[in-house]
């Protein structure tokens, strides 16, 4: 569910352990847009499950991705366990680039990760810098105008606060310091609809800390300059299960997320093709289950439907 940001800064990373990509509070790096370097191998355990080719979905490739053979994915980093560097390496691995993988094989297409800031990528994709995106993004309508989108699994909200500390849920979030994801859904929909509850209510409005990923908003949680933090389950659940400081304090409003396709009819056909057998394989259960992610399983790859 989470949202873009709308403008095209860099994200502070180190590749190390994961638990250092969620909860260090200092960044190694000025990240750049890359593709995953071709000496990056998925190292043992990391490797994408087998999938069949889907000739039908194939068929439908417009000529300028066939002739490319390749398939251009932007994905945010510095997100376990849906996106992250495998140790040590420039390996993205996680749920969200498994599946952009399994939809490559699906179509016979290499897939070219190309590792982004968040708030960069609709504008990317506006710009024909990239053919997709599989970013847990909550398809709304105003994120339609840019681009079409395509269901693959579901995602729920999550609220996390300090080990010990008041419990906060979705009903007492009115006064409170919440950090959230710059430009995410929570931000964009969910807080203004609460705010709204707020008002109506007499409450004091919700004090809101924005963060460029889950690691630093943790970090202001952690030092005492947050209240809680408000993000996709499978984002805090892998936090709060790799940090003893934190506590999962409430979750709420499971729903789909979608694979972003630029406004190309042909694409958007042979990618809901193609995701079509990804969601009926194995290999959609193995990646899902790998990371945690049972619950997120769906079973029809809906296009366009809007949030």
């Amino acid at each position: 569910m989470t949202g873009h940001r709308g403008r095209n800064s860099h994200r502070l990373v180190c590749a190390g352990a994961l638990a250092a990509l969620l909860f260090s509070s200092v960044g190694c790096g000025r990240l750049e847009e890359f593709s995953d370097p071709p000496a990056s191998a998925p190292v043992e355990g990391d490797e994408t499950p087998s999938l069949a080719v889907n000739e039908s979905a194939v068929a439908l490739l417009p000529d300028s991705v066939a002739a490319r053979h390749t398939l251009r994915v932007a994905i945010p980093t510095n997100e376990p366990p849906t996106q992250f560097y495998s140790e040590g390496t420039r390996y993205m691995t996680g749920t969200n680039p498994d599946i952009a993988r399994l939809i490559g094989k699906a179509l016979n297409l290499d897939v070219d990760i190309k590792v982004v800031n968040f708030d960069s990528i609709i504008p990317g994709i506006a710009a024909g810098r990239y053919d997709t995106t599989v970013s847990s993004m909550t398809p709304t309508t105003k994120r339609m105008a840019a681009m079409d989108f395509v269901d693959y699994m579901q995602v729920g909200n999550a609220i996390v606060v300090a080990k010990g500390g008041e419990p906060v849920t979705k009903d007492t979030l009115c006064g409170k310091k919440v950090g959230v994801l710059t430009g995410s859904y929570q931000l964009t929909v969910n807080i203004p609809a609460y705010e709204q509850e707020c008002a109506t209510d007499g409450k004091p409005p919700i004090q809101i800390g924005q963060f460029q990923d889950t690691r630093q908003a943790i970090s202001a949680l952690t030092s005492g300059r947050q209240d809680a933090v408000l993000a996709d389950s499978p984002i805090l659940a892998y936090a709060t299960a790799n940090n003893p400081a934190l506590e999962l304090s409430d979750t709420f409003d499971d729903t789909p997320v979608a694979v972003g396709v630029t406004k190309e009819p042909a694409l958007v056909d042979a990618v809901s093709a193609a995701l079509d057998s990804v969601i009926a394989s194995d290999a959609y259960r193995e990646v899902l289950g790998k990371y945690g992610s049972e619950s997120a399983m769906i079973t029809h790859a809906r296009v366009n439907a809007a949030q």
